[in-house]
């Protein structure tokens, strides 16, 4: 089974793994390359010639796709990259956690950020809506025993406002269209 992943190693590094990869090998002073990881697979080591440097693996924020050619005209497709193994310098520090925050290309710079949407917490979500039904039926002299429940006459009211709201009206009771437009924009900012 083929397996491909990315090397990215400092410039240094770069030169040196051209400089054997084209020259012949026997004749080079870094006769070698060697990558080995230790047991939790994601730290390693990267040698070079006698020099030994750190090398962590880490998830891309997204897939890269292979392709090889045989005639330069026909692209075969041959994996999908998830990974990268960055070697560093002795000096510089490891990377936090498993998943690499960039991507490989420029518009791809912290793309875990700025791309991907976090997961929403469902918790602050009831609460905000259990607070905000609550209201509801504090202002409407009656209270819900079961904070989650919501009630079909208020989802009717609402959808009814919202109806309204669409075809040019007014909305009837603007407590029930602020506590919905509440809890909507929380959700979204989750």
């Amino acid at each position: 089974m083929e397996e491909q992943f990315i090397l990215r190693v400092p410039s240094s590094i770069a030169e040196r793994i051209e400089r054997l990869l084209n020259e012949n090998p026997s004749t080079s002073e870094d006769g070698c390359l060697d990558l080995s990881f230790t047991d939790d697979g994601r730290t390693g080591t990267f040698a070079i010639g006698n020099e030994t440097f750190p090398a962590s693996l880490l998830d891309l924020p997204g897939v890269v796709e292979s392709y090889k050619t045989y005639d330069d005209t026909v692209l075969i497709k041959t994996a999908d990259i998830g990974q990268i193994i960055m070697v560093r310098e002795e000096d510089e520090p490891s990377p936090e956690g498993i998943e690499y925050r960039h991507g490989l290309t420029p518009p791809m710079r912290d793309a875990r950020r700025r791309r991907f949407r976090r997961e929403p917490d469902v918790n602050v979500f009831k609460q905000i809506l259990s607070l905000c039904i609550l209201k509801y039926n504090f202002h409407h002299r009656y209270v819900t025993y079961l904070p989650f429940f919501v009630q079909p006459e208020l989802v009717q009211r609402v959808e009814k406002d919202l109806l309204n709201i669409m075809s040019g009206g007014t909305v009837d009771n603007i407590l029930i269209y602020a506590a919905f437009h509440f809890i909507f924009k929380i959700a979204v900012a989750i």
